[in-house]
């Protein structure tokens, strides 16, 4: 065998080691006993330094120091490309830290759920402080000099910076907030009434998710905490969860999932167990969850199915047809929750978060501190108090798992979704003609043949400028929201 056919095989066994390793965190999330915590995290302590020895393997360095001037197909240079950059990366973190941070984090999201649970931040803290130290020795490990926090942040957007998201934020928060403003000085449209069953909203929410798309043959659907998908290739699973006087909780998590599910599994077959058979970025990811949930599900046209498709389910909504359904799917109120939150204010907290970790990271806040940060700033974003932990602070589950830099991806990947819409738009000029009729295969297409295909195959930023003819900006994204907010609002 050639030193390029033995690197890609044993890449090969280590994608699918890993794969091992997200399903016992699927498991983790869904159906583990909750007694199995902490013998969970020594497990997954176990593969996590196993992982690190196989991406560390200094033949690897040999294999890519032999690869060089060999012809090879563009999927193979890409290939080369990510093992180079994990090599490089995953040697600079000793093996020692990288086990006690799998082993920790997985411990503390069970602390997480409790304290969440008590509202009780201080009780969380010191675990708190632990991960926060170790993401900070992982930080300067893998930045070699360099920006501590743009190191972590590179772990989910590679090429992205801080003082990037800082100038892409600086432009959209006024204008956010000044729509929020004009949107919450009118009458607040109407919202459901009823309730919903558990059993019906989980077979509606399955009706969703084949609509867009999802197969089942490849996936399935279960209930968690938090909502997340998980698994790449022939097995990619997601959750959603059920709010018997809030069914939009339980669909729109479902759909927003699925876009993340179908990313995965629209990936060229040929690239599954490759470092090339997964979505290339989470900012990119989310751009497909967002645009899956928003700019699709959460549009007029769809939003008119949708509402014959309930109505036929669930009987009266107590709604004034289905302009009202569209107003009470996008309706914007005050509320604490980012997940819940709509297209207007999202972004606000996921400002916010960003900001406070990079504080976090940098030092210049104590983990301590962190609660009373967190209400002074929602209090200075959003006008009004927080009054619990579990609905500030303790709301999330990414930092009790180390994921330090992911926050902004999730705004990112709105700035992304907004511009994959205008080309979209642009391209498929009868959309909403199949939206309404619930057929989102013209959308799911486009989106396959531009963004979800290529795996890995590009970077993030040359993916989304492919797709969209022009490198990303936020214009796209505010116009959209704006017009679409100043419409139902008759601002």
């Amino acid at each position: 065998m050639t030193a390029l056919q033995d690197l890609l095989s044993y890449q090969r066994e280590t994608e699918a080691l890993a794969a091992i390793a997200g399903r016992l965190g699927w498991d983790q999330e869904t159906v583990m006993p909750r007694g199995a915590a902490e013998q969970r995290g020594e497990e997954i302590g176990v593969i996590e330094g196993i992982l690190h020895g196989r991406r560390t393997d200094p033949r690897i360095g040999d294999w890519l120091a032999a690869c060089e001037g060999a012809e090879m197909t563009a999927a193979e240079a890409a290939q080369l490309r990510h093992i180079r950059r994990s090599f490089e990366r995953t040697s600079r973190v000793p093996a020692k830290l990288a086990t006690e941070l799998a082993r920790l984090t997985s411990v503390a999201q069970g602390h997480w759920a409790e304290a969440r649970g008590r509202d009780d931040f201080a009780g969380f803290a010191p675990v708190l402080e632990k991960i926060v130290a170790l993401k900070r020795e992982e930080g300067a490990a893998l930045a070699a000099g360099g920006d501590v926090y743009d190191a972590l942040l590179d772990d989910y957007e590679p090429g992205m910076t801080a003082a990037e998201l800082e100038a892409i934020f600086g432009e959209m928060r006024p204008r956010l907030v000044a729509l929020r403003e004009a949107v919450l000085g009118k009458p607040e449209p109407k919202g459901l009434s009823g309730t919903f069953e558990e059993g019906a909203q989980m077979a509606f929410s399955t009706k969703l998710a084949l609509t867009f798309g999802y197969d089942l043959e490849r996936g399935r659907i279960d209930k968690a905490v938090h909502p997340f998908s998980s698994g790449s290739g022939a097995d990619v699973r997601i959750t959603t969860r059920t709010n018997p006087a809030d069914p939009f909780n339980c669909f729109y998590s479902t759909i927003h999932e699925v876009g993340h599910a179908c990313y995965e599994q629209g990936i060229e077959a040929d690239y599954a167990l490759t470092p090339l058979g997964q979505g290339v970025s989470m900012g990119v990811h989310e751009s497909q969850s967002r645009i899956y949930e928003n700019q699709l599900g959460r549009s007029r046209a769809f939003t008119g199915w949708m509402y014959d498709q309930m109505t036929e389910a669930f009987g009266d909504l107590g709604l004034d047809g289905a302009e009202g359904f569209y107003a009470a799917v996008n309706r914007v109120q005050k509320d604490f929750i980012r997940t819940e939150a709509d297209e207007v204010q999202y972004n606000l907290h996921i400002m916010l978060r960003f900001d406070l970790e990079r504080a976090m990271i940098a030092g210049d806040l104590a983990v301590a501190d962190l609660e009373e940060a967190w209400n002074a700033r929602f209090k200075a974003d959003f006008g009004y108090d927080v009054p619990r932990a579990s609905l500030g602070c303790l709301q999330d589950v990414h930092w009790s798992v180390g994921l330090f830099g992911y926050f902004p991806t999730y705004s990112l990947g709105n700035v992304y979704a907004g511009c994959l819409h205008e080309a979209l738009r642009a391209d498929v000029p009868d959309l909403d003609a199949a939206l309404g009729a619930g057929d989102t295969a013209p959308a799911i297409d486009w989106l396959r043949d531009k963004v979800q295909r290529h795996g890995g195959l590009m970077t993030p930023r040359e993916v989304i400028t492919q797709a969209c003819g022009a490198a990303p900006t936020a214009g796209p994204l505010l116009r959209y929201v704006e017009a679409k907010f100043g419409d139902i609002y008759s601002l």
